[in-house]
C-alpha cells in the first residue's frame, strides 16, 4: 500500500540498527528494567486475586471461570466486582498447576516476559503507527521508520508507570489484553498487505484480528477499544479520510464540579505520563482532595491538559501535511480510545486514578513524544545534545523502574513508600497498619489504624482492624465503642458485628453478644468463624447442645475448620460423651488429616477409653508434627503413667516441664510418679 510521505526518521539524530537487533536491545533494556521484581511476594490485590482465588485451585471446575469474576466469585452475585477475565485467572491457574502451589516467582516471570514480549511487538506497531504501512513487491511490510520506531519502543519499555502492571502479579490482566490488543491490531494490517496483482484485502486476517480482540477483552475489559482503534487506523491510513467530527465531543463543556474532578484526574493521568516519579499503590480514599471551588488553583493543570490536547487535535485535523495529521491522530487515538473505559465517562469505575490502566494509553503518549522529538531534531543545530538529553531520559526512567519494581517486591517497602505521595490517602495508612499488624507490631498498627480513623472518619474497615487489636489487648471498652460505630456506618459490616460480639461477650454482656453474632449471620449467611465464636458463647453459658450445633454448622461451611472440630471433642470429652467424642474426632481426622491438636484431642479421647495403644500413635504423630508443644508431651507421659510405662511416662515428663516449667499439673504428676519409682526400688531392693 504505497504511501509517499516524509520520512520521520530523516532529521533524527538515532541510531539505526537491523530490525532484529533493535528488537534485541528493547527486549533487554525491557527485561532490564524489571527483573528484580522477579522474587518478590504476593503483595496488595494479589491476595484476593490470586491466593484467595478457589478459581485457582484444581478443585474447582474449569467451567467455573466463565461464571465468575476477576476475584473468584459469582458474577450473578451482589457482592460480584463485575470484572470479567475469565482467561487471565486461567494463566493464574496454569501458574499455580506447575508450581505445585502459591509460589510467586513463577507468576512474576511470566509477567516480565509479557512485558518484553509486548516492548518486542512495539518495534512493529510504532514502525507502522510512525513509518505508516507499506508493502514491498513480495507483500513483506517495509519499516520506514526504524530509528523512530526503535525510540518509541524503547520509550514505552522502560516507563515506570508501567512497574504496578509487570511488578504486581494481578497486572496480568493488562499485559495480557496489551498482548492480544497489539497482536489484533498487527492482524488487521497484515490484511491489507499488497502482492504483484495489487491491493489485497484478507478477510482471513480480519477474522484473526477480529478473534484476537474477542481474546485481549476476555484478559480485560480494556481490550474491547482495539475495535475503536482498528477503525481509527483503517480511516486514516487505509481510506485517508479526515475525521473531524471529533471535535465537538472533545470540546462539550460541563460547568458541574464533578465534571471539573473528572477533568483535573485526566490531567494527573497525563502527568504520571510525561513525569512518572510520583507513583502509589493506590490513589482513592482523599489521596486526591477534591476541587470544590472554581478558585482553586489546580483549574490550571486542567487548563493546561485541554491546551495541549485542543491543540494536538487541530494539528491533526487541520494541518496541511497529511503525514503530521495521521500520526497526531493515531497518537491522540491510542491515548485517548484505550483509557475510555476507565475514564467514568460512560459508566462509574472503581478507581479515579490507577496507573495499571495507563498501559496501552502510553502507547500514544510514546508516538505523540517521538513526533516531536522529530520535529526538534528537524530544527536543532546541535542534534547530538538533544539526542543525549533523550538519552538522559531513557537512562533516568530505567533506573526509575528498578527502584520502583524493589518497592513492589514486598508490601511494606510497596505501602510504606506511598506514604510520602499520598499523605492524606487514608487506604495508605490502613494497609501500613494491616501489614504491621500481620507481623505482630500491633503498637506501630495502631499508630496507622488510628491515623486512617482520623483521615476518614467512616474508614470502616480500620475501626473494624483497630477495635480488634484493642480487643486482643484487653482495651475493651474503646473496641466496643469502634466496632458499634462501624457497625452504625455500615450495618450490613458482618465481621465488625462477629468482632463486636466477641467483646461483649468478654465484656461478659451475652445477650448482647448473642445478638451481634445472629446479625453478623443474618448479613453473611455462610459465616464459619461467626458460628464458631456463637458456639464459644453458648459453652461458656453451659448451653452444650447449643454450642455443638453452632460448631456442627462451622465445620459443614468450613469442613477444615480445626478450631470448631477440638471444640465439641473437648466438649464431648469433658461431659463425658467419650464415644461420641472418639467419633467426632475420627470425622475430622479424615477431612485434615495433618492437623497436629485434632490427634491430641482424639488421642486424649482414646487414652480415657483406655485404646492405649492407638492413644500412644497418636500422640507420637502430633508430637512429631509440633515436637515444642508440651502439654503433648504431658499428655503422653500421663498416657503411660497409666498404662504403666513409668519409664517413658518419666522421659515425656521431664521433656514437658523442660519445654514448660510451669506447665499445670506436670510437676504434680512427675512427683507422685517419682515418688512410685522410688517405692519400686525400695521394693526390688528389698
Amino acid at each position: 500500500m504505497a504511501q509517499t510521505e516524509s520520512n520521520l526518521d530523516h532529521d533524527v539524530s538515532w541510531f539505526l540498527l537491523p530490525s532484529y537487533w533493535a528488537k534485541m536491545v528493547v527486549a533487554l533494556i525491557s527485561f532490564l528494567c524489571f527483573a528484580n521484581s522477579y522474587d518478590g511476594d504476593f503483595v496488595f490485590d494479589d491476595s484476593e486475586a490470586i491466593i484467595n482465588n478457589k478459581d485457582l485451585r484444581a478443585e474447582t471446575p474449569l467451567g467455573d471461570l466463565w461464571h465468575h469474576d476477576f476475584w473468584g466469585s459469582k458474577l450473578s452475585s451482589n457482592t460480584s466486582h463485575k470484572s470479567y477475565r475469565p482467561l487471565t485467572v486461567l494463566t493464574f491457574r496454569i501458574n499455580y498447576l506447575f508450581a505445585g502451589g502459591f509460589y510467586p516467582v513463577g507468576f512474576h516471570v511470566i509477567n516480565i516476559i509479557l512485558h518484553c514480549t509486548i516492548s518486542v511487538l512495539m518495534v512493529d506497531v510504532f514502525s507502522i503507527l510512525l513509518g505508516g504501512l507499506q508493502f514491498s513487491n513480495k507483500g513483506r511490510r517495509l519499516n520506514l521508520a526504524p530509528k523512530t520506531s526503535l525510540l518509541a519502543a524503547l520509550l514505552f519499555a522502560v516507563h515506570p508507570v508501567h512497574t504496578e502492571c509487570v511488578a504486581g502479579i494481578v497486572g496480568r490482566a493488562d499485559l495480557l489484553c496489551a498482548l492480544f490488543f497489539l497482536l489484533s491490531f498487527l492482524g488487521y494490517c497484515k490484511a491489507f498487505r499488497e502482492n504483484k496483482e495489487g491491493h489485497h484485502f484478507s478477510i482471513f486476517w480480519v477474522l484473526v484480528s477480529v478473534i484476537l480482540g474477542a481474546i485481549a477483552m476476555l484478559c480485560k475489559e480494556q481490550g474491547i477499544t482495539i475495535l475503536g482503534l482498528n477503525a481509527v487506523f483503517d480511516a486514516l491510513v487505509i481510506n485517508k479520510l479526515n475525521v473531524l467530527e471529533l471535535i465537538q465531543k472533545l470540546l462539550h463543556k460541563d460547568k458541574s464540579l464533578e465534571a471539573v474532578n473528572y477533568n483535573y484526574y485526566y490531567s494527573l493521568n497525563a502527568w504520571l505520563l510525561l513525569c512518572p516519579w510520583w507513583l502509589c499503590f493506590d490513589w482513592s480514599m482523599g489521596c486526591i482532595p477534591l476541587i470544590k471551588s472554581v478558585s482553586d488553583w489546580r483549574i490550571i493543570a486542567l487548563a493546561a491538559l485541554w491546551f495541549c490536547l485542543i491543540g494536538l487535535i487541530c494539528q491533526a485535523l487541520c494541518s496541511e501535511d497529511s503525514h503530521k495529521r495521521r500520526i497526531l491522530t493515531l497518537g491522540l487515538g491510542f491515548l485517548i480510545i484505550p483509557f475510555l473505559p476507565a475514564s467514568n465517562l460512560f459508566f462509574r469505575v472503581g478507581f479515579v486514578i490507577a496507573e495499571r490502566v495507563i498501559y496501552l494509553p502510553s502507547i500514544g503518549y510514546c508516538i505523540l513524544f517521538t513526533y516531536g522529538f522529530s520535529l526538534l531534531s528537524k530544527q536543532a543545530k546541535k542534534k547530538k545534545i538533544l539526542t543525549v538529553a533523550v538519552l538522559g531520559i531513557l537512562l533516568i526512567n530505567v533506573m526509575r523502574c528498578a527502584l520502583r519494581s524493589s518497592q513492589w517486591r514486598s508490601e511494606e517497602q510497596l505501602f510504606r513508600s506511598a506514604l510520602s505521595v499520598c499523605p492524606l490517602n487514608a487506604k495508605v495508612h490502613y494497609n501500613v497498619g494491616k501489614n504491621l499488624a500481620d507481623k505482630g507490631n500491633q503498637s506501630a498498627a495502631i499508630k496507622y489504624y488510628r491515623e486512617a480513623v482520623r483521615l476518614n472518619p467512616k474508614y470502616v474497615h480500620a475501626m473494624n482492624n483497630l477495635g480488634n487489636i484493642l480487643k486482643e489487648r484487653n482495651e475493651l471498652q474503646e473496641a466496643e465503642e469502634l466496632l458499634s460505630l462501624a457497625v452504625q456506618i455500615q450495618p450490613d459490616f458482618a465481621a465488625a458485628w462477629m468482632n463486636l460480639g466477641i467483646v461483649q461477650n468478654s465484656l461478659r454482656r451475652f445477650e448482647e453478644a448473642e445478638q451481634s453474632y445472629w446479625t453478623a449471620i443474618k448479613h453473611r449467611k455462610k459465616y464459619p468463624d461467626c458460628y464458631y465464636n456463637l458456639g464459644r458463647l453458648y459453652a461458656d453459658l453451659n448451653r452444650h447442645i447449643d454450642a455443638l450445633n453452632a460448631w456442627r454448622n462451622a465445620t459443614v461451611l468450613k469442613p477444615e475448620h480445626s478450631l470448631a472440630w477440638n471444640n465439641m471433642i473437648i466438649l464431648l470429652d469433658n461431659t463425658g460423651n467419650l464415644a461420641q467424642a472418639e467419633a467426632v474426632g475420627r470425622e475430622a481426622l479424615e477431612l485434615i488429616p495433618n492437623d497436629h491438636s485434632l490427634m491430641f484431642s482424639l488421642a486424649n479421647v482414646l487414652g480415657k477409653s483406655q485404646k492405649y495403644k492407638e492413644s500412644e500413635a497418636l500422640f507420637l504423630k502430633a508430637i512429631k508434627a509440633n515436637p515444642n508443644a508440651a502439654s503433648y508431651h504431658g499428655n503422653l507421659a500421663v498416657l503411660y503413667h497409666r498404662w504403666g510405662n513409668l519409664d517413658l511416662a518419666k522421659k515425656h515428663y521431664e521433656v514437658s516441664l523442660k519445654l514448660d516449667p510451669m506447665a499445670p499439673g506436670t510437676k504434680e504428676n512427675y512427683n507422685l510418679l517419682r515418688r512410685k519409682l522410688e517405692q519400686l526400688q525400695k521394693k526390688s531392693g528389698a
